[in-house]
């Protein structure tokens, strides 16, 4: 969907402008690539096993590779009895039409999804003479999509689930949400299923895991990925020929272009944190510990491999 001047501070103020910006710079998902990767990742480290050792993608790469916030509060909920948890106990499409200001056909309707089609041909283009209201609605869309399609995606990819409109209903506390590592809670969710061999589609935000192989690996990126800007997963230029990149971002043409909010010192603190990362029932663990070359450190011998049951 084209990104319109007057929805831009709205996804400013949620964080995910960095993540907007790059909708004009997707590459193609080589799924053969991720899918060799997905052969060597090991659910119990949430790590991929290489001949050299350990690494994986952490919360690090997804603030350098998308521009997303990695701190604040989780994005979580429980959906089961989901009407329950509408806002003064409202039906879910009683509050979609308050939102969105209609409802879509009931052919773009199957349970709690909608069709992504429905809101791509009713909110693609914003009209001129739009009211603030008007481009508050189709911010809300517009957030939606990108959520569902670039950071969320799950295997019934082409329909939208209602999961989103208790962060939709307030738009000027969508800021205060750590988007990033949700994501990363996701893909770390998604490669474990893909492990299992009855598996056939991929899901999750597979364009940061391919960029964060053609960072690591650049012996392995294809040609013609000659541009360099911010977010990182716009654009690779990177030309050191070894195996695997330990520090990718420690170069001072990274540091040249990276946003200074990334550098904070609240969120480099995150970087090196073993947690848990959350997106709604999906709790996995950040070990990082596992990885320490990755910034620097020097490897020790690893602690057991966490297990978020056991822990609870």
């Amino acid at each position: 969907m084209p990104l319109h001047d007057r929805i831009i501070p709205y996804l400013e103020t949620a964080g995910l402008y960095h993540l907007a910006r790059l909708n004009s710079q997707w590459f193609w998902v080589d799924e053969s690539l991720l899918s060799a990767f997905i052969e060597r990742w090991r659910p119990e480290t949430h790590t991929f096993h290489m001949p050299f050792g350990e690494c994986t993608i952490t919360l690090q790469d997804v603030a350098y590779q998308l521009g997303l916030p990695i701190d604040d509060a989780p994005v979580s909920g429980c959906l089961t009895e989901f009407e329950n948890l509408m806002e003064h106990g409202r039906p879910a499409w009683v509050w979609f039409r308050e939102l969105f200001g209609e409802l879509p056909p009931q052919s773009k309707i199957k349970q709690m999804t909608v069709c992504y089609t429905w809101f791509h041909e009713r909110f693609r283009v914003l009209p001129t003479d739009a009211t603030d209201e008007t481009v508050r609605v189709y911010a809300r869309a517009y957030i939606l999509m990108l959520l569902s399609s670039q950071l969320f995606a799950d295997k019934n990819a082409n329909r939208v689930h209602l999961r989103w409109l208790p962060y939709l209903a307030s738009l000027d506390d969508l800021g205060r949400y750590s988007w990033g590592s949700a994501a990363l809670a996701w893909l770390y969710r998604c490669l474990c299923r893909d492990t299992h061999r009855n598996v056939v589609n991929l899901a999750g935000p597979l364009q940061l895991l391919q960029s964060w192989i053609f960072w690591r690996f650049p012996t392995i990126r294809p040609t013609g990925f000659d541009r360099f800007g911010f977010p990182l997963a716009s654009s690779e230029t990177l030309t050191v020929s070894i195996q695997f990149v330990w520090e990718p971002y420690s170069s001072v043409d990274v540091a040249a272009v990276i946003h200074p909010e990334i550098l904070a010192d609240e969120h480099r603190r995150l970087w090196t944190a073993v947690t848990s990362l959350i997106y709604f029932a999906a709790i996995e663990w950040h070990q990082v510990d596992r990885v320490l070359p990755q910034f620097g450190g020097v490897q020790h011998l690893p602690q057991p491999a966490l297990n978020i049951v056991l822990q609870g």
